[in-house]
Protein backbone atom coordinates (compact mmCIF):
# COMPACT_ATOMS: atom_id res chain seq x y z
CA UNK A 1 0.00 0.00 0.00
CA UNK A 2 2.85 2.43 0.92
CA UNK A 3 4.81 1.48 -2.65
CA UNK A 4 1.38 2.06 -3.97
CA UNK A 5 0.88 5.75 -2.49
CA UNK A 6 4.39 6.71 -3.13
CA UNK A 7 3.74 6.02 -7.23
CA UNK A 8 0.09 7.57 -6.81
CA UNK A 9 2.19 10.60 -5.58
CA UNK A 10 5.33 10.83 -7.63
CA UNK A 11 6.53 13.35 -10.03
CA UNK A 12 5.64 11.48 -12.85
CA UNK A 13 2.05 10.48 -11.80
CA UNK A 14 1.37 13.82 -11.27
CA UNK A 15 2.68 15.24 -14.13
CA UNK A 16 1.01 12.90 -16.82
CA UNK A 17 -2.11 13.49 -14.26
CA UNK A 18 -1.82 17.26 -15.36
CA UNK A 19 -1.18 16.88 -18.89
CA UNK A 20 -4.13 14.31 -18.94
CA UNK A 21 -5.88 17.10 -17.40
CA UNK A 22 -4.73 19.77 -20.02
CA UNK A 23 -5.37 17.19 -22.90
CA UNK A 24 -8.57 16.90 -21.73
CA UNK A 25 -9.91 20.06 -21.46
CA UNK A 26 -8.65 21.12 -25.22
CA UNK A 27 -10.62 18.79 -26.73
CA UNK A 28 -14.21 19.64 -24.00
CA UNK A 29 -13.29 23.46 -25.29
CA UNK A 30 -12.90 22.46 -29.11
CA UNK A 31 -16.08 20.26 -28.74
CA UNK A 32 -17.67 23.38 -27.09
CA UNK A 33 -16.73 25.71 -29.45
CA UNK A 34 -18.18 23.04 -32.50
CA UNK A 35 -21.35 22.30 -30.95
CA UNK A 36 -22.11 26.27 -30.61
CA UNK A 37 -20.31 27.34 -33.63
CA UNK A 38 -21.40 25.19 -36.21
CA UNK A 39 -19.52 27.19 -39.39
CA UNK A 40 -15.85 26.64 -37.33
CA UNK A 41 -16.04 23.05 -38.63
CA UNK A 42 -16.48 24.19 -42.45
CA UNK A 43 -13.78 26.97 -41.72
CA UNK A 44 -11.54 24.29 -39.87
CA UNK A 45 -12.31 21.84 -43.19
CA UNK A 46 -11.02 24.43 -45.36
CA UNK A 47 -8.02 25.12 -43.05
CA UNK A 48 -6.88 21.65 -42.85
CA UNK A 49 -6.49 21.50 -46.66
CA UNK A 50 -4.22 24.17 -46.50
CA UNK A 51 -2.21 22.24 -43.86
CA UNK A 52 -2.54 19.29 -45.86
CA UNK A 53 -0.77 21.15 -48.73
CA UNK A 54 1.75 22.95 -46.53
CA UNK A 55 2.75 19.31 -44.74
CA UNK A 56 2.69 17.56 -48.41
CA UNK A 57 5.45 20.38 -49.35
CA UNK A 58 7.49 20.10 -46.17
CA UNK A 59 11.03 18.29 -46.34
CA UNK A 60 10.11 15.70 -43.92
CA UNK A 61 9.70 11.96 -43.57
CA UNK A 62 7.23 10.74 -46.29
CA UNK A 63 5.57 8.69 -43.00
CA UNK A 64 5.55 11.01 -40.99
CA UNK A 65 3.67 13.31 -43.19
CA UNK A 66 1.02 10.26 -43.82
CA UNK A 67 0.77 10.25 -39.97
CA UNK A 68 -0.42 14.00 -39.78
CA UNK A 69 -2.61 13.98 -43.00
CA UNK A 70 -4.73 10.82 -41.90
CA UNK A 71 -5.91 12.67 -38.58
CA UNK A 72 -6.42 16.36 -40.24
CA UNK A 73 -8.63 15.01 -43.02
CA UNK A 74 -11.06 13.07 -40.48
CA UNK A 75 -11.30 15.30 -37.59
CA UNK A 76 -9.95 18.48 -39.16
CA UNK A 77 -11.12 20.76 -35.68
CA UNK A 78 -8.89 18.46 -33.55
CA UNK A 79 -6.25 17.25 -36.10
CA UNK A 80 -5.58 20.99 -37.34
CA UNK A 81 -5.51 22.23 -33.74
CA UNK A 82 -3.39 19.29 -32.41
CA UNK A 83 -0.90 19.73 -35.73
CA UNK A 84 -0.12 23.86 -34.78
CA UNK A 85 0.37 22.53 -31.24
CA UNK A 86 2.19 19.62 -31.71
CA UNK A 87 3.03 19.22 -35.51
CA UNK A 88 6.56 20.49 -35.75
CA UNK A 89 8.96 18.31 -35.00
CA UNK A 90 11.76 20.62 -33.89
CA UNK A 91 12.46 21.78 -30.67
CA UNK A 92 12.02 25.94 -30.25
CA UNK A 93 13.04 28.23 -32.12
CA UNK A 94 15.38 29.20 -28.97
CA UNK A 95 16.85 26.13 -28.64
CA UNK A 96 18.08 25.63 -32.23
CA UNK A 97 19.41 29.41 -31.72
CA UNK A 98 21.41 27.74 -28.94
CA UNK A 99 22.60 25.27 -31.19
CA UNK A 100 23.63 26.82 -33.90
CA UNK A 101 25.53 29.46 -31.55
CA UNK A 102 27.33 26.10 -30.41
CA UNK A 103 28.53 24.49 -34.23
CA UNK A 104 31.88 26.27 -33.76
CA UNK A 105 32.70 23.91 -30.87
CA UNK A 106 32.40 21.03 -33.62
CA UNK A 107 33.56 23.21 -36.86
CA UNK A 108 36.65 24.71 -35.09
CA UNK A 109 37.89 21.85 -32.78
CA UNK A 110 37.18 18.63 -35.41
CA UNK A 111 39.84 19.06 -37.98
CA UNK A 112 40.57 16.23 -40.56
CA UNK A 113 43.87 14.50 -40.82
CA UNK A 114 44.55 14.33 -44.34
CA UNK A 115 46.80 11.08 -43.26
CA UNK A 116 44.29 9.25 -41.61
CA UNK A 117 42.27 9.27 -44.99
CA UNK A 118 45.09 8.98 -47.32
CA UNK A 119 45.58 5.77 -45.33
CA UNK A 120 41.86 4.65 -45.70
CA UNK A 121 40.67 2.35 -48.81
CA UNK A 122 39.13 4.12 -51.39
CA UNK A 123 35.85 2.69 -50.25
CA UNK A 124 36.03 3.60 -46.61
CA UNK A 125 37.00 6.98 -47.30
CA UNK A 126 34.21 7.40 -49.24
CA UNK A 127 31.92 6.35 -46.42
CA UNK A 128 34.09 8.38 -44.08
CA UNK A 129 33.50 11.52 -46.21
CA UNK A 130 30.07 11.84 -45.40
CA UNK A 131 30.56 12.35 -41.61
CA UNK A 132 33.30 14.34 -42.01
CA UNK A 133 31.01 17.31 -44.11
CA UNK A 134 29.14 17.25 -40.81
CA UNK A 135 32.46 17.70 -38.78
CA UNK A 136 33.10 14.34 -37.76
CA UNK A 137 36.88 13.46 -38.37
CA UNK A 138 38.12 9.82 -38.88
CA UNK A 139 40.84 9.11 -36.70
CA UNK A 140 44.03 6.62 -36.56
CA UNK A 141 45.65 5.90 -33.54
CA UNK A 142 42.52 4.75 -31.50
CA UNK A 143 42.35 1.74 -29.34
CA UNK A 144 38.64 -0.07 -29.18
CA UNK A 145 37.24 -2.47 -26.48
CA UNK A 146 33.93 -3.60 -27.23
CA UNK A 147 31.71 -4.52 -24.04
CA UNK A 148 28.65 -7.40 -24.51
CA UNK A 149 27.31 -6.77 -21.51
CA UNK A 150 26.44 -4.37 -18.76
CA UNK A 151 28.46 -6.53 -16.66
CA UNK A 152 31.64 -6.51 -18.44
CA UNK A 153 31.20 -2.70 -18.99
CA UNK A 154 30.72 -1.60 -15.41
CA UNK A 155 33.98 -2.93 -13.60
CA UNK A 156 35.48 -0.90 -16.75
CA UNK A 157 33.53 2.43 -15.84
CA UNK A 158 34.77 2.08 -11.94
CA UNK A 159 38.50 1.67 -13.28
CA UNK A 160 38.50 4.55 -15.60
CA UNK A 161 36.66 7.14 -13.71
CA UNK A 162 38.97 5.96 -10.08
CA UNK A 163 42.31 6.91 -12.53
CA UNK A 164 40.70 9.91 -13.85
CA UNK A 165 43.44 13.78 -13.10
CA UNK A 166 41.38 16.58 -14.96
CA UNK A 167 37.62 15.47 -15.69
CA UNK A 168 35.06 13.42 -16.22
CA UNK A 169 32.17 14.09 -18.34
CA UNK A 170 29.22 12.17 -18.17
CA UNK A 171 25.78 12.41 -20.31
CA UNK A 172 23.26 9.74 -20.05
CA UNK A 173 19.30 9.66 -20.85
CA UNK A 174 18.70 7.05 -17.67
CA UNK A 175 20.15 7.51 -14.65
CA UNK A 176 18.44 5.45 -11.58
CA UNK A 177 19.57 5.46 -7.96
CA UNK A 178 20.54 1.81 -7.12
CA UNK A 179 23.91 0.01 -6.79
CA UNK A 180 25.84 0.97 -10.12
CA UNK A 181 24.83 4.48 -9.80
CA UNK A 182 25.28 4.67 -6.06
CA UNK A 183 29.19 3.36 -6.70
CA UNK A 184 29.40 5.24 -9.40
CA UNK A 185 28.84 8.68 -7.54
CA UNK A 186 30.74 7.88 -4.53
CA UNK A 187 33.72 7.87 -6.64
CA UNK A 188 32.15 11.14 -8.92
CA UNK A 189 32.13 12.70 -5.27
CA UNK A 190 35.66 11.89 -4.22
CA UNK A 191 37.27 12.86 -7.04
CA UNK A 192 35.37 16.60 -7.18
CA UNK A 193 37.34 16.96 -3.86
CA UNK A 194 40.51 16.00 -5.33
CA UNK A 195 40.07 18.84 -7.63
CA UNK A 196 38.85 16.82 -10.56
CA UNK A 197 36.05 18.75 -13.05
CA UNK A 198 33.14 16.72 -13.22
CA UNK A 199 30.20 17.23 -14.75
CA UNK A 200 26.64 15.46 -15.17
CA UNK A 201 24.19 15.68 -18.01
CA UNK A 202 20.92 13.51 -17.90
CA UNK A 203 17.74 13.66 -19.29
CA UNK A 204 15.00 15.08 -17.17
CA UNK A 205 12.08 12.89 -19.26
CA UNK A 206 14.70 9.84 -19.19
CA UNK A 207 15.09 10.39 -15.47
CA UNK A 208 11.30 11.59 -14.18
CA UNK A 209 11.12 8.19 -12.77
CA UNK A 210 14.29 7.49 -11.82
CA UNK A 211 15.39 10.14 -9.78
CA UNK A 212 13.88 12.56 -7.18
CA UNK A 213 12.58 16.21 -7.91
CA UNK A 214 15.62 18.84 -7.28
CA UNK A 215 18.18 15.95 -7.50
CA UNK A 216 20.49 18.08 -9.75
CA UNK A 217 21.34 20.27 -6.85
CA UNK A 218 21.97 17.43 -4.73
CA UNK A 219 25.05 16.81 -7.01
CA UNK A 220 25.74 20.12 -7.11
CA UNK A 221 26.22 20.07 -3.16
CA UNK A 222 28.72 17.43 -3.59
CA UNK A 223 31.16 19.76 -6.08
CA UNK A 224 29.72 18.00 -9.15
CA UNK A 225 28.18 20.03 -11.80
CA UNK A 226 25.32 19.02 -13.20
CA UNK A 227 21.96 19.84 -15.26
CA UNK A 228 19.42 18.47 -16.96
CA UNK A 229 18.45 18.31 -20.74
CA UNK A 230 15.42 19.66 -21.39
CA UNK A 231 13.44 19.71 -17.99
CA UNK A 232 9.57 17.81 -17.67
CA UNK A 233 7.02 19.91 -17.28
CA UNK A 234 3.50 19.68 -16.86
CA UNK A 235 2.37 20.86 -20.18
CA UNK A 236 1.74 19.60 -23.56
CA UNK A 237 4.79 20.86 -25.78
CA UNK A 238 6.42 20.08 -28.75
CA UNK A 239 10.02 20.65 -26.73
CA UNK A 240 8.87 17.10 -24.57
CA UNK A 241 9.27 15.46 -28.38
CA UNK A 242 13.14 15.93 -28.27
CA UNK A 243 15.34 14.18 -25.71
CA UNK A 244 19.00 13.52 -24.99
CA UNK A 245 19.04 10.19 -25.89
CA UNK A 246 23.06 10.20 -25.98
CA UNK A 247 25.10 7.78 -23.74
CA UNK A 248 28.72 9.31 -23.50
CA UNK A 249 31.46 8.86 -20.73
CA UNK A 250 34.92 10.96 -21.11
CA UNK A 251 37.88 10.86 -18.97
CA UNK A 252 40.71 12.89 -19.40
CA UNK A 253 39.89 13.44 -23.01
CA UNK A 254 41.50 10.22 -23.82
CA UNK A 255 39.13 7.81 -22.96
CA UNK A 256 36.05 7.90 -24.08
CA UNK A 257 32.40 5.19 -23.62
CA UNK A 258 29.45 4.94 -25.96
CA UNK A 259 26.86 2.57 -26.52
CA UNK A 260 23.00 1.74 -25.14
CA UNK A 261 23.83 1.06 -21.55
CA UNK A 262 22.65 3.71 -19.47
CA UNK A 263 23.83 4.21 -15.65
CA UNK A 264 20.53 2.04 -13.64
CA UNK A 265 20.89 -1.32 -12.49
CA UNK A 266 18.67 -3.26 -14.97
CA UNK A 267 21.70 -2.71 -17.78
CA UNK A 268 24.21 -4.56 -15.68
CA UNK A 269 21.70 -7.21 -15.26
CA UNK A 270 21.74 -6.37 -11.63
CA UNK A 271 17.96 -7.09 -11.26
CA UNK A 272 16.29 -8.42 -14.38
CA UNK A 273 12.46 -6.94 -15.00
CA UNK A 274 12.58 -8.48 -18.22
CA UNK A 275 14.96 -11.05 -18.20
CA UNK A 276 18.30 -11.14 -19.28
CA UNK A 277 19.46 -7.67 -20.43
CA UNK A 278 21.40 -7.73 -23.45
CA UNK A 279 23.45 -4.49 -24.05
CA UNK A 280 26.05 -3.41 -25.47
CA UNK A 281 29.28 -0.71 -25.35
CA UNK A 282 32.47 0.31 -26.63
CA UNK A 283 35.66 1.95 -25.21
CA UNK A 284 38.04 4.45 -27.11
CA UNK A 285 41.12 4.88 -26.08
CA UNK A 286 43.37 7.67 -27.79
CA UNK A 287 42.70 10.46 -31.05
CA UNK A 288 39.04 9.60 -31.30
CA UNK A 289 38.06 10.30 -27.93
CA UNK A 290 38.42 13.86 -28.40
CA UNK A 291 35.35 14.19 -30.60
CA UNK A 292 33.06 12.62 -28.02
CA UNK A 293 34.99 15.35 -25.54
CA UNK A 294 33.33 18.34 -28.13
CA UNK A 295 30.39 16.93 -28.31
CA UNK A 296 29.94 16.67 -24.43
CA UNK A 297 30.86 20.71 -24.03
CA UNK A 298 28.69 21.40 -27.20
CA UNK A 299 25.56 19.89 -25.33
CA UNK A 300 26.59 21.42 -22.40
CA UNK A 301 26.91 24.83 -23.63
CA UNK A 302 23.77 24.45 -24.83
CA UNK A 303 21.86 23.50 -21.76
CA UNK A 304 24.07 26.34 -19.37
CA UNK A 305 24.76 29.08 -22.14
CA UNK A 306 28.22 29.41 -21.31
CA UNK A 307 31.35 29.94 -23.32
CA UNK A 308 34.38 28.08 -22.19
CA UNK A 309 37.68 27.42 -23.44
CA UNK A 310 37.28 24.07 -25.51
CA UNK A 311 41.21 23.66 -26.46
CA UNK A 312 41.77 23.57 -22.53
CA UNK A 313 40.39 20.24 -22.06
CA UNK A 314 42.30 18.43 -24.79
CA UNK A 315 44.38 15.42 -23.57
CA UNK A 316 47.12 15.90 -21.76
CA UNK A 317 50.54 16.14 -22.95
CA UNK A 318 51.55 12.73 -21.27
CA UNK A 319 49.28 11.36 -23.45
CA UNK A 320 50.57 12.47 -27.06
CA UNK A 321 51.70 10.00 -28.14
CA UNK A 322 50.52 7.70 -30.53
CA UNK A 323 48.20 4.99 -29.54
CA UNK A 324 48.42 1.48 -30.99
CA UNK A 325 44.93 0.39 -32.66
CA UNK A 326 44.46 -0.89 -35.87
CA UNK A 327 42.05 0.35 -38.28
CA UNK A 328 39.82 4.19 -37.99
CA UNK A 329 37.24 5.09 -35.67
CA UNK A 330 34.43 8.04 -36.59
CA UNK A 331 32.63 9.04 -33.64
CA UNK A 332 29.37 10.92 -34.69
CA UNK A 333 25.69 12.74 -33.50
CA UNK A 334 22.24 13.04 -34.69
CA UNK A 335 20.55 15.95 -34.03
CA UNK A 336 16.68 16.62 -35.09
CA UNK A 337 18.05 20.27 -35.25
CA UNK A 338 19.75 19.78 -38.76
CA UNK A 339 17.40 18.53 -40.90
CA UNK A 340 19.51 15.68 -41.91
CA UNK A 341 19.09 11.73 -40.78
CA UNK A 342 22.78 11.16 -39.79
CA UNK A 343 22.36 7.74 -38.37
CA UNK A 344 19.65 6.52 -40.45
CA UNK A 345 21.96 7.40 -43.96
CA UNK A 346 24.95 5.51 -42.10
CA UNK A 347 23.18 2.36 -41.72
CA UNK A 348 21.62 2.79 -45.41
CA UNK A 349 25.02 3.19 -46.92
CA UNK A 350 26.70 0.29 -44.64
CA UNK A 351 23.35 -1.93 -46.08
CA UNK A 352 24.20 -0.74 -49.74
CA UNK A 353 27.47 -1.47 -49.78
CA UNK A 354 27.09 -5.43 -48.21
CA UNK A 355 28.60 -7.61 -50.20
CA UNK A 356 28.05 -10.75 -47.98
CA UNK A 357 26.57 -9.96 -44.94
CA UNK A 358 24.49 -7.31 -42.72
CA UNK A 359 23.86 -8.24 -39.03
CA UNK A 360 21.89 -5.39 -37.00
CA UNK A 361 20.20 -5.91 -33.42
CA UNK A 362 18.20 -3.55 -31.96
CA UNK A 363 15.10 -3.18 -29.87
CA UNK A 364 12.65 -1.22 -31.85
CA UNK A 365 11.83 -1.98 -35.30
CA UNK A 366 9.80 1.13 -36.58
CA UNK A 367 11.34 1.68 -40.15
CA UNK A 368 10.21 3.81 -42.75
CA UNK A 369 10.27 3.00 -46.68
CA UNK A 370 14.25 4.00 -47.05
CA UNK A 371 15.55 1.59 -44.56
CA UNK A 372 13.19 -1.04 -45.34
CA UNK A 373 14.13 -1.18 -49.27
CA UNK A 374 17.65 -0.62 -48.70
CA UNK A 375 17.29 -3.65 -46.13
CA UNK A 376 15.70 -5.70 -48.90
CA UNK A 377 17.61 -4.72 -51.94
CA UNK A 378 20.78 -5.90 -50.33
CA UNK A 379 19.07 -9.30 -49.41
CA UNK A 380 17.82 -9.65 -52.87
CA UNK A 381 21.40 -8.96 -53.84
CA UNK A 382 22.46 -12.26 -52.46
CA UNK A 383 23.81 -10.36 -48.96
CA UNK A 384 22.83 -12.42 -46.10
CA UNK A 385 20.66 -9.70 -44.05
CA UNK A 386 19.69 -10.41 -40.45
CA UNK A 387 17.97 -9.08 -37.59
CA UNK A 388 17.57 -9.60 -33.85
CA UNK A 389 14.98 -7.72 -32.03
CA UNK A 390 13.96 -8.99 -28.82
CA UNK A 391 11.90 -12.03 -27.63
CA UNK A 392 10.98 -10.31 -24.59
CA UNK A 393 9.30 -6.91 -24.62
CA UNK A 394 9.84 -3.81 -22.76
CA UNK A 395 6.64 -1.59 -24.46
CA UNK A 396 4.14 -4.03 -25.73
CA UNK A 397 2.56 -1.89 -27.82
CA UNK A 398 6.10 -1.19 -29.72
CA UNK A 399 6.60 -4.79 -29.44
CA UNK A 400 3.34 -5.41 -31.64
CA UNK A 401 4.21 -2.55 -34.06
CA UNK A 402 8.09 -4.00 -34.56
CA UNK A 403 6.55 -7.71 -35.19
CA UNK A 404 4.37 -5.80 -37.83
CA UNK A 405 6.70 -5.36 -40.12
CA UNK A 406 8.27 -8.64 -40.17
CA UNK A 407 5.87 -10.11 -43.15
CA UNK A 408 7.28 -7.82 -45.67
CA UNK A 409 11.01 -7.60 -44.99
CA UNK A 410 10.49 -12.00 -44.65
CA UNK A 411 9.06 -11.30 -48.13
CA UNK A 412 11.88 -9.45 -49.14
CA UNK A 413 14.96 -12.37 -47.61
CA UNK A 414 15.77 -10.53 -44.74
CA UNK A 415 16.00 -13.00 -41.91
CA UNK A 416 14.50 -12.48 -38.29
CA UNK A 417 15.50 -13.35 -34.82
CA UNK A 418 13.98 -12.59 -31.49
CA UNK A 419 16.31 -12.93 -28.32
CA UNK A 420 14.32 -15.21 -26.18
CA UNK A 421 16.46 -14.93 -22.75
CA UNK A 422 15.20 -11.33 -22.17
CA UNK A 423 15.14 -7.87 -23.75
CA UNK A 424 17.75 -7.02 -26.60
CA UNK A 425 18.41 -3.18 -26.17
CA UNK A 426 21.79 -3.39 -28.16
CA UNK A 427 22.00 -1.15 -31.25
CA UNK A 428 24.44 -2.28 -33.71
CA UNK A 429 25.28 -3.04 -37.04
CA UNK A 430 28.06 -4.90 -38.23
CA UNK A 431 28.95 -5.55 -41.82
CA UNK A 432 31.92 -7.77 -43.87
CA UNK A 433 34.13 -8.30 -41.25
CA UNK A 434 34.61 -4.76 -42.28
CA UNK A 435 32.78 -1.94 -40.58
CA UNK A 436 30.43 -1.72 -37.65
CA UNK A 437 28.57 0.92 -35.89
CA UNK A 438 27.86 0.69 -32.10
CA UNK A 439 25.84 3.70 -30.18
CA UNK A 440 22.34 4.88 -28.93
CA UNK A 441 20.39 4.44 -32.22
CA UNK A 442 17.32 2.39 -32.40
CA UNK A 443 16.07 1.39 -35.69
CA UNK A 444 12.56 3.73 -35.10
CA UNK A 445 11.57 6.94 -35.54
CA UNK A 446 12.13 8.89 -32.44
CA UNK A 447 16.13 7.79 -32.57
CA UNK A 448 16.30 8.50 -36.18
CA UNK A 449 14.49 11.55 -36.66
CA UNK A 450 13.79 13.08 -33.10
CA UNK A 451 16.27 12.41 -30.48
CA UNK A 452 19.50 13.49 -30.00
CA UNK A 453 21.75 10.24 -30.44
CA UNK A 454 25.64 9.18 -31.00
CA UNK A 455 27.20 6.47 -32.26
CA UNK A 456 30.94 5.64 -33.56
CA UNK A 457 31.99 3.84 -37.12
CA UNK A 458 34.58 1.55 -36.55
CA UNK A 459 36.48 0.42 -39.35
CA UNK A 460 38.58 -2.77 -39.55
CA UNK A 461 39.42 -2.32 -36.08
CA UNK A 462 39.73 -4.81 -33.60
CA UNK A 463 36.25 -4.80 -32.27
CA UNK A 464 34.40 -4.76 -35.66
CA UNK A 465 35.64 -8.63 -35.34
CA UNK A 466 34.02 -8.68 -31.69
CA UNK A 467 30.98 -7.28 -32.63
CA UNK A 468 30.60 -10.24 -35.49
CA UNK A 469 31.81 -12.72 -33.26
CA UNK A 470 29.04 -11.68 -30.21
CA UNK A 471 26.18 -11.13 -32.83
CA UNK A 472 27.05 -14.86 -33.97
CA UNK A 473 26.79 -16.09 -30.56
CA UNK A 474 23.45 -14.72 -30.08
CA UNK A 475 21.34 -16.47 -32.69
CA UNK A 476 21.47 -20.08 -31.08
CA UNK A 477 19.41 -18.02 -28.24
CA UNK A 478 17.20 -16.88 -30.55
CA UNK A 479 14.01 -18.18 -32.26
CA UNK A 480 14.02 -17.34 -36.38
CA UNK A 481 10.88 -16.09 -37.50
CA UNK A 482 10.19 -17.70 -40.94
CA UNK A 483 6.34 -16.71 -41.07
CA UNK A 484 3.86 -15.14 -39.12
CA UNK A 485 0.44 -16.56 -38.47
CA UNK A 486 -2.11 -14.58 -40.42
CA UNK A 487 -4.39 -12.49 -38.52
CA UNK A 488 -7.79 -12.27 -37.70
CA UNK A 489 -9.26 -8.33 -40.01
CA UNK A 490 -9.41 -6.85 -36.42
CA UNK A 491 -5.66 -7.36 -35.71
CA UNK A 492 -4.82 -6.59 -39.22
CA UNK A 493 -7.18 -3.43 -38.72
CA UNK A 494 -5.84 -2.56 -35.82
CA UNK A 495 -1.56 -2.91 -37.05
CA UNK A 496 -2.05 -0.80 -39.95
CA UNK A 497 -3.89 2.17 -37.94
CA UNK A 498 -0.43 1.82 -35.43
CA UNK A 499 1.61 1.64 -38.55
CA UNK A 500 0.34 4.56 -40.10
CA UNK A 501 0.93 6.84 -36.63
CA UNK A 502 4.31 5.03 -35.89
CA UNK A 503 6.08 7.81 -36.68
CA UNK A 504 3.86 9.85 -33.66
CA UNK A 505 4.73 7.12 -31.13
Amino acid sequence: MKKLLSKLISRLSITLLLIAIQAGWGVAMLSRASAVFPWINRIFGVVAIFVVIYIINRDANPSYKIAWIVPILIFPLFGVSIYLLYGKKKPTKSMRKKFKKNEYILRDNLSQSEETVNAMDTRDACRASYLQRYSYPVYGNTQTEYFPSGEALFPRIIEEISGAERFIFLEYFIIEEGTVWNSILEILAKKAKEGVDVRVIYDDVGCVSKLPTGYALKLQSMGIKCTKFNPFVPFVSVIMNNRDHRKILVVDGHTAFTGGINLADEYMNITHPFGYWKDTAVMMRGEAAWSFTCMFLQMWHLIRGKEEDISAFRPDVRYAQKFAGKGFVQPFSDSPLDDEAVSENVYIDIIAAAQKYVYICTPYLVIDDRMKNALTLAAKRGVDVRIITPGIPDKKIIYRLTRSYYPELLQGGVKIYEYTPGFLHEKAIVSDDRCAVVGTINMDFRSLYLHFECGVLMTNTTAVFDVRDDTLSLFPSCREVEKIKKKNIFARVFDSILRTFAPLL
